[in-house]
């Protein structure tokens, strides 16, 4: 298994993050536990918890509002450092110990892709950007979502990772579908 769609993910979420004004930060989101600053700075410590448990680290307590300031530059460095700990020798082969329980490094991948590809949708929908992102990724990330996600995963957004999986209209994009399996109300 190769970074690329991983890099993929960050590009998308990415070309959204770069279409946020400061006047949007405090904007709700699909989030009901975060706001537009809240999300961003999510998606950029998220990073380092990927990395942290890919390098056998403890992920950093430490609160930064990566939102207040150049928050391009802050991802650009987040996801470089996130894909070039996936992209070390034998990384995808291994089993991570993460904060919920071990799990293969293949595995902790498909959570950063989907992780962070889902909270590109959350500040698209948020920010009033088209929610069209990435097509053919977004059925993938849907498809091993289906397979990965187990109904214990699920409940109350704050209290489990992925909320009640909600209605979706006929027609909607594949990151619509997706948004709607994790719990968004599209």
């Amino acid at each position: 298994m190769s970074t690329q769609p991983l890099k993929m993910v960050n590009a998308s979420t990415r070309s959204v993050l770069a279409n946020i004004t400061a006047d949007q930060m405090q904007n709700t989101s699909p989030c009901a536990s975060w706001d537009v600053a809240g999300i961003i700075n999510h998606i950029i410590a998220g990073q380092g918890f990927f990395v942290a448990g890919m390098t056998g680290q403890r992920p950093s307590s430490e609160e930064v509002d990566y939102s207040a300031g150049d928050f391009l530059a802050a991802y650009d460095a987040a996801t470089q450092a996130a894909v070039d700990c996936f992209e070390a020798d034998g990384a995808l082969d291994g089993m991570v110990k993460m904060p919920f329980g071990e799990m293969p490094g293949r595995a902790v991948l498909g959570l950063a892709m989907t992780d962070t590809f889902t909270h590109g949708w959350d500040l698209a929908k948020a920010t009033g950007q088209s929610t069209d992102l990435a097509p053919e990724l977004a059925a993938q990330l849907l498809e091993s979502g289906r397979q990965m996600i187990q109904p214990g995963f699920r409940g109350e957004d704050g209290a489990a990772p992925f909320g009640v999986e909600q209605e979706c209209p006929d027609g909607a994009c594949n990151a619509d579908q997706l948004a709607a399996f994790l719990g968004r109300t599209v």
